[in-house]
Formats: structure tokens, C-alpha cells, sequence
């Protein structure tokens, strides 16, 4: 049974899972919050330090799908968890936890510092004037102030292209293809830019269901100056259950089934397709050749 606080809640409200766990700031001190990013989901992926710190901390907020997926490291903890786009109300009550003496963890999937809480986390304690100490190597909060150490974790992105092989050997370029906080037009121009630059191009958030013409859109963009014939990789659930690896040529990708849970990969003007891999020279055989 999950074990969740009410969105939006004030510290202290989140509930304790069956078993109960009464010992405070078992991390080493008050005042400490963790970003902790825990790779694509799989424990097999996830770093000896974002282990460690889940282990040690008494409260752990995320997302519901990736408080999921580290449950068996978390039994006992608090947990403050909530659905998509209440995001703010998470981190607002991981915050306040900490500031309260209960250490804390925030947990993304992927890495904590792309497209997930380490930025909304540090930009409401700017916003709220709270004093803070970003630390590596077990942070100690001084005062009124708040310990901050961002664990990085395997982002997707890395996750999909090892999937791949070898997509992202030079130089590329990563953009979300949600409109939600971003606008449209912006994500247009970075399109075409990224595109007209020969940048392999990485797509985070592809298609939802609300959400259903911007793989398209982005399609007709690169296409506009990249061949049809383009690799294009597309990888779903990297790491996880459920794990499905394909490569396309772009020509066919706006008519792929793609979801949230899909990183799709478009390859520069070098990019070739080798058996079931997709590969980017880094550019040695032209510049070492051998003989």
C-alpha cells in the first residue's frame, strides 16, 4: 500500500509506511536535502552514492512511479509522493521536510539535473530566500540555512543510446518536444536550428495522448535538412521492464508508436545503421586512416 502525504501538504503530513521508522535525522544532522537521480529505473543502474543516500535519509518524495521503483530501498521511510503536474507541491514538501530536521530525498528518474526537480527544488529556495549549501560529499546545513547535494544518476538519454550502441559519438543536441512550459515557437526555432547545425538531435516527451502532432511537426522540420533515409532510433522503457529497441528511417518516425516513456534518437548526416546499431562517427578513420 502506498504511503503518501496529501498534495500540496504542510511538513509533517506525509504518512509513514507500515513499518515505522520514529528516528530523525538519521543522515548525520538537520537541515539536509538530496536530489537524487536514479538512473533509467533498474537497481542494477543505480549509482553507489544514490543507494547510499537512500539507505541513510528518513523521507523520500518523488513522483509515484519512481517512489515505485526504489520502494524495496525505501520500506519504513516517509514518503511523500504525488502525481504529474504537482511537481511544485513535491518539492515544496520536500523542502519544508528538510527544513524541519527530517533528512530528505528527492528522487527523478534519469538524472536529477535534466528535465527533472534539481532546478524547481533550487529555484523555490531562491524564491522563498533560503540559504543554501551545495555540497558533494555529505552536506552540513549552517544556521537557518539548507544542505543541497544533487546525486547524479544515468539520464536517459544515455540509457537509450548504449541501447543503441553508438548514437551520440559527437556532437548532439537534446529538446523536449512538450509545449506544456514551453512554448511552441521556441521549440520550433531549436528544431531548426539543431537541424540546420547537423546536430544529432535527441527528442525527450515525443507524444502523448493529448499531445499528438508534435513528433510530426518536428519530422517535417528535419527533414527539411536531413535525408529521408536518416537514421532514426527509438528506444522505449530503456532499462526497464518492458524494454523495446528499433532504429527507423526518418521517413517512418512521425508514424512510430511513441509515448512519454520513449527517448527518440535523430542521426546527423554521418550517421549510419550497422546491423541492429545506430552509430555516429567521431570522425578518427577520416582523420587517423590506417596503412
Amino acid at each position: 500500500m502506498r504511503s503518501s502525504s496529501p498534495e500540496g501538504g504542510p511538513p509533517g503530513s506525509a504518512g509513514r509506511s507500515q513499518a515505522q521508522n520514529p528516528q530523525r535525522n538519521r543522515g548525520g544532522g538537520a537541515q539536509k536535502l538530496y536530489i537524487v537521480g536514479i538512473g533509467p529505473g533498474d537497481p542494477e543502474h543505480l549509482s553507489p552514492r544514490a543507494r547510499e543516500v537512500l539507505e541513510r535519509v528518513d523521507a523520500v518524495a518523488g513522483y509515484t512511479t519512481y517512489i515505485d521503483l526504489v520502494r524495496p530501498l525505501i520500506e519504513g521511510k516517509t514518503l511523500i509522493s504525488t502525481t504529474m503536474k504537482k511537481e511544485i507541491q513535491r518539492a515544496e514538501a520536500a523542502i519544508d521536510t528538510a527544513l524541519a530536521g527530517t533528512s530528505c530525498a528527492m528522487v527523478s528518474g534519469g538524472d536529477a539535473g535534466i528535465y527533472a526537480m534539481a532546478g524547481l527544488v533550487l529555484e523555490l529556495c531562491r524564491r522563498r530566500g533560503i540559504a543554501i549549501a551545495m555540497t558533494t560529499d555529505g552536506p552540513q546545513s549552517d544556521g537557518d540555512g539548507l544542505a543541497v547535494e544533487v546525486v547524479p544518476g544515468i539520464p536517459a538519454l544515455c540509457a537509450g543510446a548504449a541501447l543503441l550502441g553508438a548514437p551520440l559519438t559527437h556532437d548532439f543536441a537534446v529538446i523536449s518536444l512538450s509545449d506544456l512550459m514551453t512554448p511552441w515557437d521556441i521549440i520550433e526555432k531549436r528544431l531548426e536550428a539543431a537541424a540546420a547545425a547537423d546536430f544529432v538531435i535527441v527528442l525527450y516527451n515525443p507524444r502523448s495522448r493529448r499531445r499528438d502532432w508534435q513528433l510530426e511537426a518536428a519530422c517535417r522540420i528535419v527533414l527539411r535538412h536531413r535525408s529521408a533515409q536518416t537514421p532514426a532510433g527509438i528506444v522505449r522503457r530503456a532499462a526497464r521492464e518492458g524494454q523495446s529497441v528499433r532504429i527507423v528511417p526518418l521517413a517512418e518516425l512521425a508514424a512510430a508508436a511513441v509515448d512519454m516513456q520513449t527517448i527518440v534518437f535523430i542521426g546527423n548526416s554521418t550517421t549510419f545503421a550497422y546491423g541492429d546499431r545506430m552509430v555516429t562517427p567521431r570522425g578518427y578513420t577520416q582523420k587517423y586512416r590506417s596503412g
